[in-house]
C-alpha cells in the first residue's frame, strides 16, 4: 500500500552549562520531564496461526494522516510506541490491517479507550468516476490518554475459506426451472421445527436463534419514531409477555432480521406454515434500518410487506414521519445454525435504531477479494461471485439456463470452472451483498478508490454493474409464480418482477 507518510519526531530539550558547571549551581533548574507516551500492540492471525507480512496502519483522525506503519513478523505481532499523550485535544487514532488476499476484523478486549468501529475514510481517496461514493474501514478506534497503552489490539484474517456468516436456505422447495432455488435449495437447512413457542408470549426461531414477540399485532400501526420507542419500552406484562423481560431488551428488527422471517414458498403471510405467531398482518412492517441518504438525515426506513416479502423504499409507504406501518418486536442475538450479518449501517438517527445497535455479525474489511480470474470472494459469506456484472442479460428462464452453462472462458472467467459449477443466486444470497450505509449500492460496487498519488488502493469490486437495473434471483414469488424476486442495483431492495422481463444476473458459486 503506497501512502504519504508523516513521522512523529520528539525533540529532546537540553540545558547548556559552562565548563565545570554543576547541577547544584545557583540559578540552574532540572530539565523538564519527557512527555508521557502510550503504545499499541497486538497479534494478527489467520485461522489461529500468526500471519506474517501484514501491514498495520496507525492513522490520526485529528490530522487525517498516516503516523506510522508496522509489518508483522513470523510471530504475527506488531507494535507502535512513543505515542505522545496530553495536549489540548487527545490524539484519536484508527488502526487497520492490509495484506493481499485477506480481509480483517479487530478485537480490543476490555480497553476503556478503544472500540471497534466502521469509520468513514472517504476523504483519503478519489474515484475516477467522480461519484460521491463513501468507503468505510473496520478499525480499532483508540483515544490516546495518559497511562492508557493498548495491548491485545488483535486482528483475525479472513479469505473466504473461514466465513463468519452462514446464509440460510430460503425455504423454497417448488421447482420452476432446472437450477433454480427450489431445485438447488442452497444454504443452511431449516430445522425440523423452525419455531418454538416458549409459552411466555415469545417465540424462538430455531434457525437464527432470535426471539420474537408472539403477538405480531399487539402494537398499533405507527410512524417510525413511535414504533422504535414503543418497542424499546416493551416489557414483561405487556403484549401477553410473562418472560421476565424488561424495557430496553426488545428492539425493532433490522432489515436482515425481519427478512429472516420471510418464507418465499408461501404467501398471505409469507411465513412458514404451522408457525405459532398470532395476529400477523399481511401489511407492511417497519424495520429499524434507515434508507441511508447521508449523515444529515434519512426520511425513509426500510419496510417489508409480510404478505409476500416485498421491500418498500423511497415512497409514501415508508416515509418515517408520515407512514403508519405495523410493528413487530425481537430480542436476542443471532445464535442459531444460520448466522445473520449486520446490515452495515452505522449512521444513527434515533435511539434503538439499526445504526445505534448494529446487531448481527459485523462486516469484515476488506470484505471483497478479487481473485484475478474473473471472480470475487466475499469474506463475510464465503460466496464466490462472477466479477463481470453485465455479461448475462435476459429473461429469467433464459438466465437460469445460461448460468447453469457458465464456465471458464466465458464472461471474463479464467478460473477453470466447468459448466454446472455456477448458479443464479437465491434471494438470501443476493441480498447479502448489501451495505446499508451506502446510498447507492451499484455506485460503490463499481467504484475504484485511488490514493493521492493516483495509485489504486481498492479496485472496483464488480465490473460493469448496471445502475438502476433489476438483477435476478433464482427465487420465485409464491404469490405470483409468473414473477421472480429481483434486487434493484441502486437501493438493493427486493422486488417482484415478471419473469418475461429482461434483467441482469450475477452468477455465484
Amino acid at each position: 500500500m503506497r501512502r504519504i507518510m508523516s513521522v512523529m519526531v520528539s525533540i529532546g530539550m537540553g540545558v547548556l552549562t559552562a565548563c565545570g558547571g554543576s547541577r547544584n549551581d545557583p540559578g540552574m533548574t532540572d530539565p523538564p520531564a519527557p512527555p508521557a507516551t502510550d503504545s499499541i500492540s497486538g497479534t494478527i492471525t489467520f485461522k489461529g496461526a500468526p500471519l506474517v507480512g501484514a501491514t498495520v496502519t496507525e492513522w490520526s483522525t485529528n490530522t487525517n494522516i498516516v503516523l506510522a506503519t508496522a509489518t508483522t513478523g513470523t510471530d504475527g505481532k506488531y507494535s507502535f510506541s512513543g505515542i505522545q499523550t496530553g495536549g489540548n485535544s487527545p490524539l484519536d487514532l484508527n488502526i487497520w490491517v492490509n495484506k493481499q488476499g485477506y480481509g480483517f476484523y479487530p478485537t480490543v478486549g476490555n480497553s476503556a479507550n478503544a472500540t471497534v468501529e466502521r469509520f468513514d475514510h472517504t476523504g483519503q481517496f478519489t474515484q475516477p468516476s467522480q461519484l460521491a461514493v463513501p468507503i468505510y474501514f473496520t478499525v480499532i478506534n483508540f483515544v490516546v490518554l495518559p497511562n492508557g497503552s493498548l495491548t491485545g489490539a488483535d486482528f483475525a484474517a479472513y479469505d473466504g475459506s473461514n466465513p463468519v456468516v452462514s446464509l440460510a436456505a430460503t425455504g423454497q422447495t417448488a421447482t420452476y426451472a432446472s437450477g433454480d432455488d427450489g431445485s438447488i435449495k442452497r444454504g443452511v437447512a431449516w430445522p425440523a421445527t423452525r419455531y418454538t413457542d416458549n409459552g411466555n408470549g415469545s417465540v424462538t426461531d430455531n434457525l437464527t436463534g432470535l426471539i420474537w414477540l408472539k403477538n405480531a399485532g399487539c402494537f398499533a400501526q405507527a410512524v417510525w419514531a413511535t414504533a422504535l420507542t414503543d418497542v424499546n419500552q416493551l416489557a414483561s406484562g405487556q403484549c401477553g409477555l410473562n418472560d421476565g423481560s424488561s424495557a430496553g431488551q426488545w428492539r425493532l428488527p433490522n432489515v436482515i432480521e425481519l427478512e429472516s422471517l420471510v418464507d418465499p414458498s408461501t404467501d398471505g403471510p409469507a411465513l412458514t406454515a404451522g408457525n405459532p405467531f398470532v395476529n400477523v398482518a399481511s401489511s407492511i412492517y417497519w424495520t429499524s434500518t434507515s434508507y441511508f441518504g447521508g449523515e444529515e438525515g434519512s426520511p425513509n426506513a426500510w419496510a417489508i410487506r409480510m404478505s409476500d416479502g416485498r421491500y418498500f423504499n423511497d415512497s409514501i409507504l415508508n416515509a418515517k414521519q408520515t407512514a403508519a406501518n405495523a410493528v413487530w418486536a425481537v430480542k436476542g442475538s443471532t445464535s442459531g445454525t444460520a448466522k445473520l450479518q449486520a446490515t452495515g449501517l452505522f449512521a444513527r438517527f434515533q435511539v434503538g435504531d439499526d445504526g445505534t445497535l448494529q446487531d448481527g455479525v459485523p462486516l469484515i474489511y476488506l470484505r471483497f477479494l478479487d481473485n484475478n480470474n474473473g471472480t470475487v470472494t466475499d469474506t463475510v459469506t464465503g460466496l464466490v461471485w462472477l466479477k463481470e456484472a453485465n455479461c448475462i442479460q435476459s429473461d429469467w428462464a433464459t438466465a437460469v439456463s445460461a448460468v447453469n452453462k457458465l464456465a471458464s472462458g466465458q464472461c471474463g472467467l479464467t478460473d477453470a470452472s466447468a459448466a454446472g459449477s455456477w448458479r443464479m443466486p437465491n434471494r438470501n444470497e443476493m441480498q447479502s451483498l448489501a451495505d446499508r450505509n451506502q446510498n447507492n449500492e451499484a455506485d460503490y460496487l463499481i467504484s475504484s478508490f485511488l490514493n493521492q498519488d493516483q495509485t489504486v488502493y481498492q479496485a472496483a469490486i464488480f465490473n460493469n454493474m448496471v445502475p438502476l437495473q433489476y438483477y435476478w434471483t433464482s427465487t420465485t414469488d409464491a404469490a405470483n409464480t409468473g414473477e421472480a424476486w429481483t434486487v434493484y442495483s441502486c437501493d438493493w431492495g427486493v422486488y417482484d418482477t415478471d419473469k418475461s422481463e429482461t434483467g441482469y444476473t450475477l452468477a455465484v458459486r
